[in-house]
Formats: C-alpha cells, structure tokens, sequence
C-alpha cells in the first residue's frame, strides 16, 4: 500500500524537480527474482532507484534507520518499513548476518526483486571501493538468481554524505548493467575464494557502469581513515591558531611595553641635552675667565 502510493507521489515529484535519467531498464527481468547489486553514492539512493524501475525492489538497510530515536527517526523508520526495506545489524552482534540473509532468500524464494550495496556503506569521497564478501555471493549463490549490476551516477551530488536538504539542479542517473550468471557455482555459498571472486566480478561490473574510480580496502576501513585525517587537520588547525595568537600576544605585549619605555627615554635624552647644556655653558665660563 504505502510502496504503491511511495510510487505514485514520489517518482513524479523526483522526475519533475530533478528529471533523472535511466539507462538498461531492459535488463532487469519484468518477472521472477534477481538480485539488483549498486553502488551507494547518497542517502536519496534509496529514493530514486525504486521510485524509477517499474517493479518494486526489496532492499537491506542499516537497523539504525529503524531504531533511531525522535520524530525524525519514527518518520524514517515508517518510510522504510512503508517501501518494505529489511533491516540489518551492522554491529557484528552474533547472528545478524544470517538473519539479513535469510531475509533476502525468503524475498527471492518469492520470485521478488532483491536490492544490496556490496559496499556495505556509502562512499565517503564518491569512489568505488571493495565489495563485502558475504550477503550478495551467498545469497546468489544459495538461490541461483542472476545479479543485475546498477551505478548510481551522481546522486552524491543532489545529496551529499550529510546534507538533509537536497541540491536542485543536477540530473542524477542509473545505469543497469546486463545480469550476470553465477549459476557454475550453486551449492558453493562456503568456499570464500569463490565468494570474493563473485564479489569481485559484481563490483568490476558497477565500476564499469558507473566509471567511478576503484579503491581496493573496505568503504568502512576509508571512513575511518578520513575522519582520522580531518582530526588531525582539525586539531592542527587548532595548534596553528592557538601558536598565531600567542605569537600576536607577545607582538602586543612587546608594542604596548616599546611604548612604555618612550617617556623614560625621552627623559633620559632630555637630561641629556641639559647635561649637554650646562657642560657648554660652563666651558664658556672657564674661558672667559
């Protein structure tokens, strides 16, 4: 019902304010279940692509979207429960990846359209980086249903990492790759060699779609890194300032006490002038005497 009506007012409103563009939709099957693998760019991600496809898609979302607390977060929880967005528990709690992968097996086993983020988070900077193995090969490879490649194509830019309201004029896109059989290795969902090359060649695909540069580490381990960077900016920054304004302290402290020190020595210059004085005055005495 909501997912409906999410259609029916959403996808005009995205169309008419930011006219997003959509390449391959032929590629993604009008019935039966596959898996829809994306780059994730911005928060709106989550907007355009099931607004834009005809079918509805189901995907994974972080529990925090679900669980945060205020008006803001009931709001945000009831839109993803509404598009029947399933949550999952990125804490490393025991268990909670396999309840995430059930979830998307019970999806297939409907003949539905399952959607991951092989990322597992948003890109910080816009690049592509390493694909979580885990979810997408398992769930692939336990159901045999074909993985359609997608690339988000500027979404970062209507909605930076951060930003609540959403930047008009830029025409985002989605760009839907040909699906890809795995089926030559159903029933080897626990060998990781085979999960990681899955991955691999899923994300080879959206860096190709999308044209995004390829980082080779964990979107998680690169969010990390930046913050740490812009710490250390930060209290650099910080360091810079603080050493500035002593230094213009001492600079006042050394004018105000420059200033001080002109009374005395223009005192002693006038004692000066008057000694100078009074020795000429009496080497004309002594002469004229």
């Amino acid at each position: 019902m909501f997912y409906r009506l999410m259609k029916m007012i959403v996808a005009p409103l995205l169309r008419i304010f930011f006219r997003p563009w959509i390449e391959g939709e032929e590629n993604i099957p009008t019935e039966g279940a596959a898996i829809i693998a994306s780059n994730h760019l911005s928060f709106s991600d989550s907007f355009f692509f099931p607004a834009l496809i005809k079918r509805r898609v189901t995907f994974i979302a972080k529990a925090e979207y679900f669980n945060t607390p205020g008006l803001k977060g009931r709001l945000t929880a009831a839109f993803f429960k509404g598009v029947g967005q399933l949550p999952v528990d990125r804490s490393g709690v025991r268990g909670a990846g396999e309840a995430a992968i059930r979830s998307a097996i019970a999806v297939l086993d409907r003949g539905e359209l399952f959607g991951v983020y092989p990322e597992g988070t948003r890109s910080p900077d816009g690049k592509l980086y390493r694909g979580k193995v885990g979810g997408l090969a398992r769930v692939a490879l336990a159901t045999g249903a074909p993985v359609i490649p997608v690339a988000m194509i500027d979404t970062e830019k209507v909605q930076p990492p951060g930003q609540v309201i959403p930047s008009f004029g830029i025409r985002p896109g989605i760009r839907i790759g040909r699906p890809l059989d795995f089926s030559r290795y159903h029933g080897m969902e626990n060998d990781r060699f085979i999960l990681r090359s899955v991955t691999d060649e899923v994300m080879y695909e959206i860096m190709r779609l999308s044209g995004q540069e390829y980082v080779d580490v964990y979107a998680t381990a690169a969010k990390r890194q930046i913050a740490d960077e812009k710490k250390k900016a930060d209290a650099e920054r910080r360091a810079a300032a603080k050493a500035e304004k002593a230094e213009a302290e001492k600079a006042a402290e050394a004018e105000q006490a420059a200033v001080k020190d002109q009374p005395d020595q223009q005192d002693q210059q006038d004692q000066k002038d008057q000694k100078d004085q009074k020795d000429q005055k009496d080497q004309k005495g002594t002469g004229s005497a």
